[in-house]
C-alpha cells in the first residue's frame, strides 16, 4: 500500500485528459498512476510515534479552544465573564498537563529521548516546535536529504517563469504538511534575531532586496535543513554548523 499526495493524482488525471469522475473511473485512474510512477510502499509509524502524534494533535485542539475562549472574554458582558473564566482555567490546566504528558512520553522512549536535546541546540527551536517536529517527521531516517524534508513540508520555492517576459514572484509551494509549516513561522522570526547562521543568511537576503515574507519562508526552509542536519549527524548545532552536515 502507498500513500500519495492527492494533488499528484489530480495532476496525473489532468495530464491524461480525464473528464469524468465516477468511482470506477477513479479506480482505473489510480491504477494507471501506480503503474506509471511506482509509488513507494507506505510504512506505518511506530506505536510510540502514533501516540505522540495523538498527544500533539490534542494539544493543538486545546490551544485552539483556549484561544477562542480568551477572545470571547475580551468582548464578554459581565454576566458571562465568570463562566468563560472557569472554562479558560480548565483548558489552561488541561493544556499544561498535556505538555507534561508529552515530555514524559518522549523521555520514556529511547528512540525519541535524544532528539529534543539536539533540536533544542538550534536557536529558535523551542519545546512546542520540537514536539510538533517529532510528531510530524519522526527521525531523519525517513528522508534521503534535507531537500526531501523541506518538500514534504511544502517549503520549497515555486517559481512562475515563462520566456523573458513572465517572471512571477517566487512563493512557497505549500504542497505539504501545513501544521508543521505553521509551527515553524514564529521560530523563524526568533531565529532571525538569535541564531547566528540564520541571522547572516537573512541579512544576505535583505541586502539582495528580498521581501520580508520571502525571507521568512527562506528562513523556515533553512531551519528545516538545520533540523535535518542535527538529527542526521547526531551532533548539536554550533555557530559553524557546516553545509556538509545538512
Amino acid at each position: 500500500m502507498s500513500v500519495v499526495n492527492p494533488a499528484r493524482i489530480k495532476g496525473f488525471a489532468q495530464s491524461v485528459l480525464a473528464r469524468t469522475k465516477p468511482d470506477r473511473g477513479d479506480a482505473r485512474l489510480i491504477a494507471r498512476f501506480c503503474a506509471a510512477h511506482h509509488p513507494t510502499a507506505w510504512q506505518p509509524p511506530v506505536p510510540q510515534l502514533r501516540e505522540l502524534q495523538a498527544l500533539v494533535a490534542r494539544g493543538e485542539a486545546l490551544n485552539h479552544m483556549l484561544t477562542q475562549e480568551t477572545n470571547r472574554l475580551a468582548l464578554a458582558p459581565t454576566l458571562t465573564r465568570g463562566s468563560i473564566e472557569k472554562v479558560i482555567a480548565v483548558l489552561a490546566e488541561e493544556l499544561a498537563a498535556l505538555k507534561r504528558q508529552i515530555r514524559h512520553h518522549i523521555d520514556h522512549h529511547p528512540d525519541l529521548r535524544a532528539q529534543p536535546t539536539l533540536l533544542q541546540s538550534i536557536p529558535g527551536i523551542g519545546e512546542a516546535t520540537i514536539a510538533q517536529t517529532l510528531a510530524c517527521v519522526g527521525g531523519a531516517e525517513s528522508f534521503k536529504n534535507a531537500r526531501k524534508l523541506a518538500a514534504f513540508l511544502g517549503l520549497t520555492p515555486r517559481q512562475h517563469l515563462s520566456g523573458s517576459s513572465v517572471r512571477g514572484r517566487a512563493r512557497l509551494s505549500k504542497a505539504g504538511n501545513a501544521r508543521l509549516r505553521k509551527a515553524l513561522f514564529m521560530p523563524a522570526m526568533v531565529a532571525i534575531r538569535f541564531n547566528p547562521v540564520i541571522n547572516v543568511f537573512a541579512a544576505r537576503l535583505r541586502a539582495a532586496g528580498k521581501s520580508k515574507m520571502l525571507i521568512i519562508g527562506a528562513v523556515m526552509r533553512k531551519l528545516v535543513h538545520l533540523v535535518f542536519g542535527v538529527l542526521k549527524s547526531g551532533q548539536p548545532f554550533t555557530a559553524n554548523f557546516g553545509v556538509q552536515q545538512i
